[in-house]
């Protein structure tokens, strides 16, 4: 009986409650467990792939040092750059010095050794050579603190032709590795799973891995990879149903990433080769279909590459440079905060890109961030009247802008009153340590 007299009177009883709670507890269970969120580490700005034939110790120094050639040859200066590129005069300067400083500093933030399509087949104890050498230098370089944040190897798939090719190259990677490490993996290591086209490939390099695991006592979830969504199969299934969510399940909480692979993809779909790019409406599509998948899992995307190289005289070079930094502000403008990059020559344009895109969000997202931290949602005297997830979207920025060099920490932590366990608390990230991170 509901008290008439009592105006907060409630007419659901404990015992409802409780059915529901009970009722609702493996739906809970399963939004934690599909859905856990941004798995709080850094995400570098791209890959770099190298074919293992041509990797060494010396590969990212080399790297580095050719960007900065490319630019001292056909932008000199800020001024040469940003016409070159199309930025901002009134950004130019402070984009230039700060691209130029990262080529010297860290000019690779994620590198895969290829042993598939920029590899090819060959014999099986050349492969089996490159293989041992891949790990030798990425042990060496990250004990030496010379290596990248992240960098690991791209195997053949797990299709029939290449099948025990593919897992004898892991195998024989990671074990060396795992060697040179005294029986410890280097952080940041990352696997790619190229030419997916069912579940059953996933959950078999998820069942790989864990079995390397249990051989070698690590523990249990300590490898991921990273899925390349490049074939038709991979976001419609024979059967009509959408496949990219499918995959990410079938890893089995593996998962870290989804690698569109733009020419793979734009071939499979009969786009004709001339306009096969990251911008074709096919590429669009897939994209879509990975990002809204991915969306809360804490499996990252990463956008395609470009193969127009910045090669030739002056102009082939600056044409070339412009149509890389415009994609990859298309690409930043899409929420693709990752993509591919295959030559130096596409450095200074992917931080160009990159820095220009967080250096010009700064101000308003600092901004709008600091009106809701003082007073939360609908905070008296903001411009724009933010929501708890658009807070989240806005530290999430500033994030990423810290962690590529974009962005200091004094000037943000200026602007918004806010340090870095503050802008993770608003971001959600968690600081776990996810498989592969």
């Amino acid at each position: 009986m509901v008290a008439q007299d009592d105006p907060a009177a409630t007419s659901i009883g404990a015992p409802a409650r409780a059915r529901i709670a009970a009722a609702l507890a493996p739906v809970d269970a399963e939004l934690a467990r599909r859905y856990p969120g941004d798995p709080g580490t850094r995400q570098p700005v791209h890959t770099v792939y190298v074919p293992a034939d041509a990797f060494g110790a010396r590969t990212v120094r080399d790297w580095g040092r050719r960007a900065l050639d490319a630019l001292d040859a056909h932008a000199p200066d800020a001024g040469a750059f940003a016409a070159a590129v199309g930025l901002p005069d009134q950004a130019a300067g402070e984009v230039y010095d700060r691209v130029r400083a990262k080529l010297a500093r860290e000019p690779v933030e994620d590198l895969r050794v290829d042993f598939e399509d920029g590899y090819g087949p060959r014999p099986d104890d050349e492969e089996d050579a490159a293989a041992l050498a891949a790990a030798r230098v990425v042990a060496g370089t990250a004990a030496a603190g010379r290596g990248t944040p992240y960098a690991g190897i791209r195997a053949k798939c797990l299709e029939a032709a290449v099948r025990d090719r593919g897992i004898r190259t892991l195998d024989l990677f990671l074990t060396a590795l795992l060697r040179a490490g005294g029986g410890t993996l280097p952080d940041g290591l990352v696997l790619t799973l190229p030419k997916v086209t069912y579940p059953e490939q996933v959950g078999a390099m998820a069942g790989l891995l864990g079995e390397f695991e249990r051989v070698h006592g690590l523990p249990a979830g300590r490898l991921g990879f990273e899925i390349q969504i490049e074939t038709t199969q991979a976001v419609l299934g024979a059967d009509g149903r959408a496949t990219v969510a499918r995959m990410i399940d079938a890893a089995g909480g593996r998962a870290t990433g989804l690698h569109y692979g733009t020419f793979d993809y734009s071939a499979a779909c009969g786009v004709s080769a001339a306009y096969q790019s990251m911008d074709h409406p096919v590429a669009d599509h897939a994209k879509a279909v990975m990002q809204v998948a991915a969306a809360g899992t804490g499996v990252r995307l990463s956008d395609g590459s470009v193969n127009v190289l910045p090669t030739g005289d002056g102009a082939r070079v600056r044409a070339a440079w412009r149509r890389h930094y415009g994609l990859v502000r298309r690409s930043l403008a899409r929420a693709f905060y990752q993509g591919w990059d295959m030559h130096p020559g596409h450095l200074p344009t992917r931080y160009a890109a990159v820095f220009a895109f967080y250096r010009e969000g700064l101000d308003a997202a600092c901004a709008r961030l600091a009106a809701y931290a003082d007073g939360g949602p609908g905070a008296a005297g903001a411009a724009v009247l933010d929501e708890p997830a658009t807070a989240r979207a806005l530290a999430g920025h500033l994030l990423r802008g810290l962690d590529c060099g974009a962005l200091d920490a004094a000037e943000v932590t200026g602007r918004t009153g806010l340090g870095r366990p503050e802008l993770d608390a608003l971001a959600g990230r968690r600081h776990r340590h996810p498989p592969g991170g």
